[in-house]
């Protein structure tokens, strides 16, 4: 994902785009609708952190999600009013919901087949 040849260049986990510019896009995606991004220990504080205050620039992002590979767990950042950001957190039994693209799951989901540490 990438805004401008200048600027800096990330590679999330997923990321949605509906806008017609981005369709034939090669290289990167310049009108993200959603980003996604799996957190582990060695991506987590980046995630939370940098790629966060870089998305937060974004105009067209509507969605930031963070998906914790360790336990049941995601949070949605959803843009708000203004400069404001909404936060929901999703636990176990919860049903996520992504406005920006019109989508619902159950979180159980996300992690159907995944073995935590703990379980083993």
């Amino acid at each position: 994902m990438q805004l401008t040849p200048q600027s800096r260049y990330y590679y999330p986990d997923v990321i949605v785009s509906c806008d017609p510019q981005d369709l034939n896009a090669r290289k990167f995606i310049q009108h993200p609708k959603l980003i996604v991004e799996v957190l582990s220990p060695g991506t987590s504080t980046k995630d939370r952190g940098e790629k966060f205050t870089y998305y937060l620039t974004i105009p067209s992002l509507q969605e930031y999600i963070l998906i914790d590979s360790e336990k049941i767990s995601v949070e949605r950042y959803c843009r708000g009013e203004g400069r404001m950001w909404l936060y929901y957190p999703y636990t176990a039994y919860d049903i996520i919901t992504l406005s920006s693209i019109e989508f619902e799951c159950a979180i159980e989901l996300l992690y159907e087949s995944v073995v935590f540490p703990s379980e083993e």
